[in-house]
């Protein structure tokens, strides 16, 4: 069934006013008029799903795109054998879905919820018309869809190029810099992800990946701090200079 089937549309005041807010930063809307954004919140239907739910997966016929309004989703390919691979993790202003609205083809990759989500569907039609009478957002959408296709280069090259050891730690840099905070003596990851999660991004197994976390914490390269992470200032410009 389609996900859109039992939706609601965010037609309220305090609807329109939050989720004003909450597109009037997402990056292919940035800029756009106050009645432009009113008219694009009109069209939205709010959704929400439990953690670890499935909001579109691969190969369904693409009717919305999404805006991740609460919560964490990734972005996953998903083997015959069971094996996963995180291709990235969704935050709040995120958005996804958008690339199969414009072949006609079904979606390319799964997106799951990481922890209670809700999100906002856009459904195709509606996405479309805006696209005709606003063509600042059709250039926004191309520039960030050329920014993720340089990031899935990254990916690529990141898995073809580095060992399991070097795929870690970009990894973990790359998510204290997303998600944490950057002092003169290195990165603090608020959350860090569970090995498994971490095997998922790196493309490797959970015993591979804890063991390699483990000598790492050895080397005194990083620290676990509760449930987040200190990497040192001297770990990421090693792996800057790799």
């Amino acid at each position: 069934m389609s996900i859109l089937a039992a939706a609601a549309p965010a037609n309220t005041a305090d609807d329109l006013s939050r989720y004003r807010g909450l597109m009037s930063r997402v990056s292919i809307f940035q800029g756009l008029s106050t009645d432009t954004l009113d008219d694009i919140a009109g069209r939205l239907q709010v959704r929400t799903r439990a953690a670890g739910a499935m909001i579109v997966a691969q190969d369904e016929a693409a009717d919305a795109m999404f805006i991740l309004a609460e919560g964490q989703a990734k972005v996953a390919l998903f083997g015959e054998n069971g094996r996963e691979i995180t291709l990235s993790v969704l935050r709040p202003g995120d958005f996804f879905g958008e690339m199969a609205l414009f072949d006609g083809r079904p979606r390319s990759a799964n997106v799951v919820a990481m922890s209670a989500c809700t999100f906002l569907c856009l459904p195709r039609e509606a996405f479309l018309a805006h696209l005709r009478s606003r063509p600042q957002t059709a250039l926004r959408l191309l520039s960030e869809m050329s920014d993720r296709l340089r990031k899935a280069d990254d990916i690529i090259a990141n898995l073809a190029l580095h060992d399991v050891e070097a795929r870690l730690v970009r990894t973990l840099i790359k998510l204290a810099r997303e998600d944490g905070e950057e002092k003169p003596e290195g990165l603090i990851l608020r959350r860090r992800p569970t090995q498994q999660d971490l095997a998922n991004m790196v493309g490797s197994c959970r015993e591979t990946v804890s063991r390699t976390f483990a000598m790492l914490v050895r080397r005194g390269s990083m620290e676990p701090r509760g449930r987040g992470l200190f990497i040192t200032a001297k770990l990421v410009e090693e792996t800057k200079a790799a």
